[in-house]
């Protein structure tokens, strides 16, 4: 689980002295995580801003909150806090933040999902969209779901083909065929309309 050092704690109750709001907390999240572009966020609390299922780390004064999803990418992290000539200097170690890559031995479904979550979701998110594995076949068929702003995309086919499917394949020889289960007739928000509000792969 995550842990903090006195210096940690002291600086955070430090800090939340100076709120002068009873019950503070501090809550930690991943952002991003299991991504190249994960990174943690920390930010005060308040008993009515919890979801309920965070994991609570007591402290020195406070509690510290962690994120449900987060967990995982959280576990053994360390929060460190030294002074400087400039005030102070805040660290978060977090080794498994970014996801460990699976080895040769593991599933077809933790490669493709690690790949999905580390390489093609940052990719896509630029346009508001995201996919997620729906299935694998026992003939080697990906089904993917879009989300975001590539459900009801006009574009959606284009980035399958052009995009995912040319990485997992490349990366993944086993795959045989990438295939969307996306409904994109029901997409609210796509990124990009086709002719008459139509996509490219209804």
């Amino acid at each position: 689980m995550v842990t903090l050092s006195d210096n940690a704690q002291t600086h955070f109750r430090r800090l939340i002295e100076q709120q002068g709001i009873d019950g503070l907390g501090v809550r930690i999240q991943a952002v991003y995580a299991g991504t190249p572009k994960a990174d943690c966020r920390l930010e005060f609390c308040e008993a009515s801003d919890l979801s309920g299922d965070e994991w609570a780390v007591d402290c020195t004064g406070f509690t510290l909150y962690v994120d449900a999803a987060s967990v995982p990418y959280l576990d053994s992290a360390e929060i460190d806090y030294q002074a400087n000539a400039t005030g102070g200097q805040l660290s978060v170690r977090a080794p498994k933040l970014k996801g460990i890559e699976p080895g040769a031995d593991a599933s077809l479904v933790e490669r493709v999902r690690y790949l999905i979550d580390s390489e093609i979701n940052p990719q896509i998110a630029a346009h508001g969209g995201r996919v997620a594995l729906e299935e694998i076949t026992a003939d080697g068929i990906v089904m993917l779901r879009f989300g975001g702003g590539c459900h009801g995309c006009g574009m959606a086919d284009v980035t399958l083909k052009q995009g995912i499917e040319r990485t997992l394949r490349s990366r993944l020889p086993e795959i045989r065929e990438i295939r969307d289960a996306t409904d994109h007739a029901s997409g609210h928000n796509p990124y990009y309309r086709g002719h008459e509000g139509k996509t490219a792969v209804r």
